[in-house]
């Protein structure tokens, strides 16, 4: 089942993708892709509907981020090995944890706007991760179920404030516009193994990121045991696992080739559908 939230910023309603690929709207049975909804329960309530008797939503219409209500947005930093290599990290022992702000969360096709003076904003194709109940203390034979699903995530970086700007990597994570996220929340269900997807990131036409799951140092259900342990997941939470490898930074501060005005993205994860965006000046 593939769930989405449309319409303008803020205004966002509920809705389901069809097997045409239509939105169907779901607004007279659930508020919003969010908390109870992403229950197991909340979930099989949504798939016994038949989507041929729901609205269909005609024309075109902007996709907003596919979960709404986040709490938290965790990013995993150097969690696929050939990107490591490419940084020149060494494998970490423990899973790399940051946070990017909740403003930052925009639509998968919205405008990316590089703050006032960037001169290194990155891009990073990531597997999103959304909690769909309460996890605290799981292993990780138990961590896949406590997963409402699986989604697509552009991690976009400046790359200056993440390292030179003294803190944490948030600085540079956090921008607004910086976390674009969907088209689509797919179910775990539809999902066979979310440690063998391809995926790819695009600029301008040209391949720049090109990887597929399986070399995550630390899989979903290590990420997610490993986070409950720390602190209770809540519903509605997301978790963006990592890049592989591709980065602008990658040919270091001064390397060059980061996102300027007027850049196009285009990013894929397998199952999961495909974002578009382009780079604006933020005014």
């Amino acid at each position: 089942m593939k769930l989405c939230r449309y319409g303008a910023p803020g205004a966002e309603r509920p809705g389901l993708i069809d097997a045409d690929g239509r939105i169907r709207d779901l607004s007279a049975h659930v508020d919003d892709i969010a908390g109870a909804t992403l229950s197991d329960d909340g979930l099989a309530k949504l798939r016994a509907l038949d989507p041929a008797t729901l609205p269909a939503v005609e024309g075109p219409t902007r996709y907003g981020p596919c979960v709404g209500g986040t709490g938290k947005f965790m990013c995993i930093g150097l969690n696929y090995s050939d990107h490591a290599a490419e940084t020149g990290a060494d494998i970490p022992e423990h899973p790399i944890l940051f946070m990017k702000a909740t403003s930052a969360i925009v639509g998968p096709d919205d405008d990316i706007l590089m703050p006032r003076g960037s001169k290194h904003t990155d891009w990073e194709v990531e597997l999103g991760v959304v909690i769909g109940s309460p996890c605290k203390y799981v292993s990780e034979a138990e961590a896949l179920g406590h997963v409402a699903g699986y989604c697509m995530i552009n991690d976009i970086s400046e790359r200056y404030f993440q390292s030179q700007i003294s803190g944490q990597w948030t600085k540079g994570k956090s921008c607004d516009t910086f976390g674009p996220t969907g088209p689509w929340l797919v179910t775990r269900d539809e999902i066979a193994d979310p440690q063998a997807l391809d995926m790819w990131l695009d600029v301008n036409g040209a391949r720049k990121q090109t990887g597929n799951t399986r070399t995550m140092i630390f899989t979903v259900a290590q990420i997610v045991s490993h986070l409950s342990q720390l602190m209770t997941l809540q519903p509605g939470d997301v978790i963006s696992t990592g890049t592989p490898p591709g980065v602008a930074l990658a040919g270091g501060l001064d390397g060059g080739g980061y996102l300027k005005d007027g850049d196009v993205m285009e990013v894929w994860i397998e199952g999961l559908g495909q974002q578009r965006q382009t780079v604006r000046p933020d005014p």
